[in-house]
């Protein structure tokens, strides 16, 4: 997962989207495959060729799903909170605890079912353009308190959350 915490800096959790968040995304996948394959019928009228074309689609469906899946890593710490996408290309978004204000979860009728949820993070500078969301984690419910006990025991001695007193 190569994230790496400063000195005394502790994980306390760390994840990917849940498979089962993908799932609307797989069912699409299958769904053009269908699509594409009973079109490709008509030019081919042979079942063989079709079967195989939608197996196609949908075996590309899940590895990207897969690879999506797994290039987004979530890590709660007792001094921050970091998200990181991509696999070539990076982009990581991090916040520090003390300019976490809010701490929000949400489902979806479909995420219910599937025990999965978004978690919404409000910070100090959140703007509608710069979100700080987790996004189909599985236990949204436990991944808030994760974010409480990170606030906890980064405020435990310490002037500010997450922030050591320094010596004046």
């Amino acid at each position: 997962m190569s994230f790496n915490p400063s000195p005394g800096e502790q994980i306390i959790f760390q994840g990917h989207p849940s498979w089962r968040a993908l799932l609307a995304f797989y069912l699409k996948g299958l769904l053009v495959g269908v699509i594409v394959g009973l079109i490709a019928y008509l030019f081919v009228d042979s079942w063989f060729r079709t079967f195989l074309i939608i197996l196609i689609v949908l075996g590309l469906t899940i590895v990207v799903g897969f690879v999506k899946r797994m290039a987004t890593t979530y890590t709660i710490t007792n001094r921050r909170l970091n998200i990181k996408r991509g696999i070539f290309a990076r982009d990581i978004q991090e916040t520090r605890l003390e300019r976490v204000q809010n701490v929000n979860f949400s489902q979806t009728v479909f995420q219910r079912a599937l025990q999965v949820g978004d978690v919404d993070f409000d910070t100090a500078s959140s703007d509608s353009e710069n979100q700080f969301v987790f996004n189909g984690v599985a236990d949204p419910q436990g991944v808030v308190t994760k974010v409480d006990q990170a606030t906890q025991e980064g405020s435990a001695g310490s002037h500010g959350l997450g922030e050591p007193s320094g010596n004046s």
